[in-house]
């Protein structure tokens, strides 16, 4: 009896307490994320989504790291390694980073993931069930983010800020926009906050009476290794290792040394097996990521085809100078400042952090690790500046180069915190009042979100141009080991698991090069990514471009003289192209 009235005193007023908050706020996310799916979910529609999504299907099939959306750049780079019969055999991969394709081939092999459409002839399709499957991994990665949230905050501040910083983090619309987008986002924010916990439990050892040194070592170790974890993800969060680098100069004390050591051998002892696996490949260790600094440059302006549709880019490469980099990181760095800096991770919260850098904090702890944190911020600010891709001139939050968003969630806790701070300096008659201030603020700082979950409820279908049901179809006509070319790849290596190039720069010599050397292209899809372009300034004056095969096509009638591919099904808002009339094949079969 008296062990019964124990255990009602510890949940009604002990312990139990904190365990039916917990409780009831995983409910609560698990309802606003249900909500939002049913709101607001949205096919994917980035290109980075459905090429790492393909990828993990690969790895989870037994295929290897391999991939089926075929680069022009990757094949001129794997063919100056390789014997030049490579691409009839499966392509590896060496635009992609390993670990989030990794985690993705173990989710498909632990979830019932069906990758046939079956409304192919139906206008009932919606949503395609693997990337609902992949959403719902990443709102789960997002739980995890906002519980590390509540955790470090109540260590670095107390309950209250822990509390209100996880609530404005799980009301922020962007996150959960990305969580829905098939990005690495949630995925490598997730991996952050768990290197920032190291990091802060490291810094609270090193301040103790006797610390214990192997617990230390340790807790190095796992901060190395979460960096390592994080670059493997993204590329350019391997530039994170200067500011941490700079924080044990500056905060190791005695253990600086062996810190620093411990750091770089597990750092590079992590990281180094896969850059020479690139190199090996490629002859850059990190593949077709290191040439995204030239995307951009005037050899490869964004309103220009990109660098990674030409076969053969040195020509251009050998052009630029360290001006055009300059250039490059300047224009870009100026863009960061005047949009995404002051508006940091998609809320308003992020001005109180701004405005709280001025104030200085009586806990060392928290002043280390802020100093990390804008370290952090100006190493990011310029590792995104350089590899910023067309991907970033959308002028949209929701991309991969996006990488301040990633800090969001610790630069929420700070910005909470001084909102407390200037938060006890009013006087409230009754702490009622001062309480129902700070639930109107989440409010106001969850508007959006709020206003998301609201009617009209958007279309899921992310079309224009990705119409999934229509790409399956397309690419059944196609046998497994045939190579398509099309302005989406991507999409076409996802939705309809067939290898396919990306559309060459021009029809004519690129084209020829890989369908004569290499592979023979037996089918070239367009959409409206290429069908839609402006008549005077892609068409008209450029008389090498695709625009032009596809006006010479619908003004003659058929392909040009010369060209492989001359059978179509019919001309409309998207153009088919192949070798024999395969859909009269499919037409007859039952």
């Amino acid at each position: 009896m008296r062990g019964l009235q124990e255990w009602i005193y510890q949940l009604e007023v002990g312990r139990g307490t904190h365990l039916i908050r917990a409780i009831a706020a995983c409910l609560m996310f698990i309802g606003v994320a249900v909500v939002y799916d049913i709101r607001c979910y949205k096919n994917f529609s980035e290109p980075e989504a459905m090429d790492v999504s393909q990828i993990g299907r690969s790895l989870a099939q037994g295929k290897g790291y391999t991939t089926q959306f075929i680069r022009p750049l990757s094949l001129h780079l794997l063919q100056e390694r390789k014997d030049k019969a490579f691409l009839k055999q499966p392509q590896p991969d060496i635009a992609n980073p390993p670990a989030y394709p990794f985690v993705l081939s173990g989710l498909m092999r632990l979830l019932p993931f069906n990758f046939e459409i079956v409304e192919l002839s139906h206008r009932s399709f919606l949503t395609y069930s693997p990337e609902v499957w992949i959403a719902i991994f990443n709102q789960f990665l997002f739980l995890v983010t906002i519980l590390l949230t509540f955790f470090i905050a109540r260590y670095l501040f107390d309950a209250p800020i822990a509390w209100v910083a996880s609530i404005i983090t799980g009301g922020t619309e962007v996150l959960w926009h990305f969580t829905i987008s098939g990005l690495s986002t949630l995925f490598l924010m997730a991996v952050f906050m768990a290197f920032i916990s190291c990091l802060v439990l490291l810094e609270k050892a090193m301040a103790e009476e006797n610390p214990s040194l192997w617990r230390i070592l340790g807790l190095g170790s796992l901060l190395a290794a979460g960096l390592a974890a994080a670059a493997l993800t993204r590329y350019s969060f391997a530039w994170l290792l200067l500011p941490v680098i700079l924080f044990l100069v500056l905060y190791g004390s005695v253990y600086r040394g062996r810190l620093i050591a411990i750091v770089l051998v597990v750092f590079i002892g992590l990281l180094s097996p896969w850059l020479i696996r690139n190199h090996q490949l490629s002859g850059n260790p990190f593949g077709i990521a290191g040439y995204a600094i030239a995307q951009g440059t005037t050899a490869f302006p964004d309103d220009q085809p990109e660098l990674e549709r030409t076969l053969d880019p040195r020509p251009r490469l050998k052009k630029l100078e360290v001006a055009d980099y300059m250039r490059k990181l300047l224009v870009n760095t100026r863009d960061i400042i005047q949009e995404p800096l002051p508006r940091l991770g998609g809320n308003w919260i992020s001005a109180f952090f701004l405005a709280g850098l001025l104030m200085p904090f009586k806990s060392r702890t928290l002043s280390r690790i802020r100093v990390f944190l804008i370290c952090s911020i100006v190493v990011l600010v310029v590792a995104q500046a350089l590899g910023r891709t067309r991907l970033s001139s959308k002028g949209l939050p929701v991309t991969g180069d996006n990488l301040l968003v990633v800090l969001a969630p610790l630069i929420f806790i700070y910005g909470t915190g001084f909102y407390f701070i200037l938060l006890d300096q009013l006087s409230f008659p009754h702490l009622q009042f001062k309480h129902a201030v700070t639930a109107v603020f989440c409010v106001v700082l969850s508007a959006p979100l709020l206003f998301a979950l609201m009617p009209p409820r958007s279309s899921p279908i992310s079309y224009p141009p990705y119409w999934p049901p229509s790409l399956q179809e397309v690419s059944k006509l196609m046998k497994e080991k045939e190579l398509m070319m099309s302005d989406m790849p991507w999409a076409i290596a996802w939705y309809g698991q067939r290898q396919c190039c990306w559309l060459t720069v021009n029809p004519h010599s690129e084209f020829f090069k890989i369908n004569d050397e290499l592979k023979p292209v037996q089918g070239l899809y367009l959409t409206a990514l290429t069908m839609d372009q402006k008549f005077l300034t892609a068409i008209a004056r450029d008389q090498q471009s695709w625009g032009k095969f596809v006006r010479d096509l619908f003004v003659k009638g058929e392909a040009p003289p010369g060209f492989p591919l001359r059978k179509s099904p019919g001309l409309s808002d998207r153009l088919f192209l192949t070798d024999w009339e395969r859909w009269k094949v499919s037409e007859s079969s039952p």
